[in-house]
């Protein structure tokens, strides 16, 4: 199962460990619990700090295993086999079981330890799911830390009949003490936040406190990320204030166009993004949304208060960010998004595996969506709202060479069906003879293009038709002082490495902004406030 090469690597990383690890496993005759003991055994042979016990009594999920070491009361479990994506997640769990340190801030660890209550947590993911790792990982690390915390990471592509029960339609789905907790991708900081209710308010006197900033940027994507570290690099004072940081690259498989890098994935760009600002004195305020823009006063500082209550000021301010999956915003569709409606192909395509399934869009994301799901479910219907597909010619050819596809063109989605629990079908019009069909499917995968997250700034700045902000060929809104890039503004072409261009961009006008840009003193500041 591990080649000569991994193993070796796995050998290396197994040193850090400083204490004994146990591993109970939960197996049968299956093949499935075969593959998980030669993973396992193969683990014992590395090192000498692992034990391994084997249970066949049927109790309990099989295939599945437990980490622990003695003394330290640990409930942590894989059920499945943690490979594919979740690979990383088990090294990382080896290692944290075996008291190697976590690299997370030494005050959220802290907060974990402090947790109190009783906190079963079962997360349901799949093997392609680029954005599981970071729930499973975020998971086991509070187990480790914290005796009250379990979390089992759990396959839902091999505990299909668990799935079909508890009706998972959507990977990472979280259940907490037997109820779901949350589903999607989730930081270790927004675990913590929902479950520490207090963290929300302390978080907000912490940035009440806060001075002002020579620069801001409200977004933490590819264009935050660079305008950061380009503003931090000419000395100023720079803040991030971020929803999450990383944006819609954590939402992102596969990056193969990023100039100088020939392949890398959206959550390793992501990662990389944030050690890179970090090099600078860059104050990063992660899980903060925005709400209102005040353009500079008296004062010569731009506010920007926050959901919770809190505000920022700053000399000049950066906005990017970015944009969303476009919904259908058709009936049905909210009542059963994660029930059968979904938004990523890779994460939550296993999940439908052997069932009839639609792609709502004709571009090369419903096109790319269309062919992967075509390998794992039994049928595809592609509804293009178009007379064609919009698709690059190389992806038609792909998509109509395979057998279980089918394209309706001039297709108006209206309606999401459901039996009131999941997805049972979804009702078109035909745009050229207006008859309306009903076609019978188990789930509809969206891929209609991008939304910008500029609402909150209606009012203050000048937005286009579509919701983006407009700027010139400097970055500049209409607002002084007021800077933007990225997906969210009237740049063409959504592309990460144009971003990060917009980004710097913004951040070197903003720059040349504050100095020439005349330094109100103290005197003349209360003169005009009189």
């Amino acid at each position: 199962m591990l080649d000569a090469n991994l193993q070796t690597q796995l050998k290396t990383y197994l040193e850090r460990v400083t204490r004994p690890i146990h591993i109970t496993a939960h197996a049968d005759d299956g093949e499935k619990s075969q593959e998980m003991m030669e993973l396992l055994n193969t683990l014992v042979t590395l090192s000498d700090k692992i034990t391994l016990d084997v249970r066949r009594d049927g109790q309990g999920r099989v295939p599945s295993f437990d980490l622990d070491s003695p003394g330290q009361n640990i409930g942590l479990s894989f059920a499945g086999l943690p490979m594919g994506h979740e690979f990383t997640s088990f090294v990382l769990a080896l290692l944290q079981v075996g008291g190697h340190p976590s690299k997370e801030s030494a005050e959220l660890l802290e907060q974990i330890r402090d947790l109190k209550g009783e906190y079963r947590f079962e997360t349901y993911f799949s093997l392609s799911c680029q954005n599981c790792p970071d729930v499973v990982q975020a998971l086991n690390l509070a187990a480790v830390l914290n005796p009250n915390i379990t979390h089992v990471a759990i396959d839902g592509a091999l505990f299909q009949d668990e799935v079909e029960q508890r009706q998972v339609m959507s990977v990472p789905t979280v259940y907490l003490n037997g109820e779901v907790f949350d589903q999607g991708r989730m930081s270790l900081e927004q675990i913590v936040a929902k479950l520490d209710t207090g963290a929300a308010a302390r978080e907000a006197e912490k940035i009440k406190a806060k001075d002002a900033f020579d620069v801001l940027v409200v977004g933490g994507g590819p264009a935050g990320a660079a305008a950061a570290i380009y503003a931090a690099r000419k000395g100023i004072r720079t803040g991030v204030a971020a929803e999450r940081f990383g944006g819609q690259v954590l939402d992102t498989m596969a990056i193969e166009n990023f100039i100088s890098v020939q392949h890398t994935e959206g959550p390793k760009l992501a990662a990389a993004l944030e050690a890179h600002v970090r090099e600078y004195e860059v104050d990063i305020m992660n899980l903060q949304r925005a709400t209102k823009l005040v353009p500079a006063g008296a004062d010569g500082l731009v506010e920007v208060q926050l959901e919770n209550g809190a505000s920022l000021k700053s000399k000049t301010v950066i906005l990017s960010t970015g944009a969303r999956w476009r919904q259908m915003n058709v009936p049905g569709e909210n009542e059963y998004r994660n029930k059968g409606v979904a938004y990523c192909p890779h994460c939550d395509g296993p999940l439908f595996k052997g069932k009839r399934v639609a792609v709502i869009g004709g571009g090369n994301s419903g096109v790319e969506a269309a062919i992967d799901l075509a390998g794992i479910v039994s049928h595809v219907t592609v509804f293009e709202f178009d007379s064609k597909l919009r698709a690059d010619q190389v992806l038609q050819a792909k998509l109509n060479s395979l057998p279980n596809v089918k394209v309706v063109l001039n297709a108006q989605t209206t309606e999401v069906l459901g039996d009131g629990q999941k997805v049972n079908g979804l009702v078109y019009t035909d745009r050229v003879g207006g008859d309306s069909h009903r076609v019978e499917l188990e789930g509809i995968f969206v891929q209609i293009g991008l939304l910008p997250n500029t609402e909150w700034l209606r009012g203050t700045v000048e937005l286009s038709g579509r919701g983006e902000i407009i700027i010139d060929d400097r970055g500049q809104t209409n607002v002084p002082g007021v800077f933007a890039a990225g997906d969210c503004t009237t740049v063409p072409y959504k592309q990460i490495v144009i971003a990060m261009g917009a980004g710097s961009t913004a951040a070197l006008s903003a720059f040349d902004h504050l100095i020439r840009t005349p330094v109100l003193q103290p005197a003349a500041v209360e003169a005009e406030i009189a």
